[in-house]
């Protein structure tokens, strides 16, 4: 039985067990007595605080024999119903069904976030840097551990279940998301949430993670933007490190330095942005946001790499910059 089943059943023989000694006082007294002088006698028989007698239950046998009962069996229920929640009390349950409850509401208050399904090696990982990137994110594990860990982390919101259950990707907004990250261990869970996740959301950015192959194809059919692979990057990283060590340390360093949270990030410029026909030059990334230009892509081109300070920004376009984060947001702002 669920905590709620639980607690509604305790409330529902506590209340009951109160008006039948309530309306069984009322009937044995044929109305002679208002009903709640027969409430106030149930309540003090049961709860033995021993006022006195408020109906003429001396020399009634009836009356007598009926409040016997009453005490014997509704002590019972009083001690069941205050045992049942001290459990839960002690066990935690209580408590985390209200956590739950305040997490599920700041999760129906966002909306263009990310969600990630599974929190193993890859997805908590991914979670972490998410949030670094202050991205609003929602994680879906089933597993307790992970779930705590998360609680670490602020600004992680957290769904508490099997990611494969169409109500969890629910209770996480996935209809209100701006993307999904699929990093569950079985590639055929991954193929099924990456089918349910575009049938709840067309519009949604959906990365899956995959281990085999040759399912890249079904991914992508059905409904996955793109798709990774953890041993196939890891096989370049590997490459990478043999290499280009020095490369692979700058980046590193970049991403862990503790003198300011730099990352490589896209900033769209908006149709009515008031930079748009202006040189980069002109733009104040450098000057005002102490952001390096890495590249451009026009809308739906070929990235330019290292554009000059006279290249022109055009409604549309992608500009991919490097530098702190919290002056990249600034920055999409502006553009």
């Amino acid at each position: 039985m669920g905590i709620r089943s639980r607690l509604f059943f305790a409330a529902a023989i506590l209340v009951g067990t109160i008006l039948l000694g309530s309306t069984g006082y009322y009937l044995i007294f044929e109305g002679s007595s208002s009903y709640i002088d027969c409430l106030y006698m149930t309540v003090i028989s049961l709860t033995t605080v021993g006022y006195g007698e408020v109906l003429g239950i001396t020399g009634n046998v009836p009356a007598q024999i009926f409040t016997m009962l009453l005490i014997v069996f509704g002590m019972g229920i009083i001690l069941y119903s205050i045992s049942t929640l001290t459990a839960m009390l002690i066990e935690g349950e209580l408590t985390g069904m209200l956590r739950r409850r305040k997490m599920e509401k700041k999760i129906d208050a966002i909306s263009g976030h990310y969600i990630i399904c599974g929190g193993g090696e890859t997805g908590f990982p991914l979670a972490e840097e998410l949030v670094t990137s202050k991205a609003k994110v929602v994680l879906v594990e089933q597993d307790n551990g992970v779930i705590e860990r998360s609680r670490q982390i602020k600004g992680l919101y957290h769904v508490h279940g099997d990611a494969t259950d169409d109500k969890n990707l629910v209770a996480a907004g996935i209809e209100r998301a701006a993307g999904i990250a699929i990093c569950l261990p079985s590639d055929n869970d991954n193929l099924y949430i990456t089918m349910t996740a575009r049938m709840l959301n067309a519009k949604a950015r959906i990365i899956s993670r995959m281990t085999n192959r040759r399912l890249k194809p079904k991914l992508l059919k059905a409904g996955a933007t793109s798709v990774v692979s953890p041993n196939a990057i890891g096989a370049l990283r590997i490459a990478s490190e043999m290499i280009r060590p020095e490369a692979v340390e700058f980046l590193d360093n970049m991403l862990r330095s503790e003198r300011g949270e730099l990352r490589i990030h896209p900033i769209a410029v908006k149709k009515d942005s008031e930079l748009a026909g202006k040189p980069i030059l002109q733009s104040g990334l450098r000057d005002r946001f102490n952001l390096l230009l890495l590249g451009v892509r026009k809308d739906g081109g070929e990235f330019e790499f290292r554009p000059p300070s006279t290249f022109i920004i055009e409604a549309g376009m992608t500009l991919i910059v490097m530098g702190d984060i919290e002056n990249i947001n600034l920055a999409r702002e502006e553009f």
